[in-house]
C-alpha cells in the first residue's frame, strides 16, 4: 500500500511595501478627485437592522458622528447623495435633517439611478464615490471612480472594492469615508478650525 504525502498549504502572499506605497498613493489621488459621494442606507447608514412596531410603522438607527462627516463634507462643497433599494419615511426626515436632497430610494436598478445622478448633476463617474455593503450594490462598484465597502460587508463586495473600511456600516463607517475623503483633498484641517475653533496643525484651540 503506497504512503500518502501531505501536502502543505500554500504561503499567503502578502504585499511588497512598494506595492503598498502603490496602493496608498493611487487611493489617495482616487479619494483627492471625489466630488461626489454616494451612500447605500441599509447596512451602511445603519447597522442593517429594522424594527417594526405593532402597527407596521420601521424604526432605523443612524449614527450621529456619520451625520457630522456628511455636514462636514457639505460644508467643504462636496455633495452628498442616496441610493437604497428600499423607502422608509426615518431614512426622509434624515436625509432633510442633514439637508440631503438628492435620495434615490426605492430603487431596484441602481445602476440606472447612477446614470441619472451623472446626468443631473454634470459630475463624471471618476470624481463620484460609492459606499456599499451587499450584492444589490455590486453593479456600482467597478463603475465609480472611488468604490468603498464597509469592513461587514459581503466578501463579494469587499473584493471588488478599492477601499474597505475599519469600521462597520452604522458605526462609524461612513465617517471614516468623509474624513477621509476632506484629508486627501487638505480641508480637513481648515474645516475643523474654522468650525470649532480647533488647530489641529499646532495642537491649539
Amino acid at each position: 500500500m503506497g504512503t500518502v504525502q501531505a501536502t502543505r498549504p500554500a504561503l499567503r502572499s502578502y504585499p511588497t511595501k512598494t506595492e503598498r506605497l502603490t496602493t496608498m498613493t493611487v487611493k489617495k489621488k482616487k479619494l483627492s478627485s471625489i466630488k461626489l459621494l454616494l451612500l447605500d442606507v441599509d447596512g451602511v447608514l445603519t447597522a442593517g437592522q429594522i424594527i417594526y412596531e405593532d402597527d407596521g410603522r420601521q424604526i432605523q438607527i443612524f449614527n450621529v458622528k456619520d451625520g457630522l462627516g456628511l455636514r462636514l463634507l457639505k460644508e467643504a462643497g462636496i455633495k452628498v447623495g442616496i441610493i437604497t433599494g428600499r423607502s422608509s419615511q426615518a431614512l426622509l426626515h434624515r436625509c432633510a435633517n442633514l439637508g440631503i436632497q438628492m435620495v434615490f430610494d426605492g430603487i431596484r436598478d441602481k445602476h440606472s439611478a447612477l446614470k441619472k445622478i451623472v446626468e443631473q448633476t454634470g459630475i463624471a463617474l471618476d470624481h463620484i464615490c460609492f459606499v456599499g455593503d451587499d450584492l444589490p450594490d455590486l453593479p456600482l462598484m467597478g463603475r465609480v471612480g472611488l468604490s468603498v465597502a464597509v469592513a461587514d460587508a459581503h466578501p463579494l463586495v469587499q473584493e471588488a472594492a478599492d477601499m474597505v473600511t475599519k469600521a462597520r456600516g452604522g458605526a462609524g463607517a461612513v465617517r471614516e469615508v468623509c474624513e477621509a475623503i476632506l484629508k486627501a483633498q487638505d480641508k480637513f484641517e481648515d474645516l475643523v478650525e474654522r468650525l470649532f475653533g480647533k488647530d489641529i496643525k499646532d495642537g491649539r484651540g
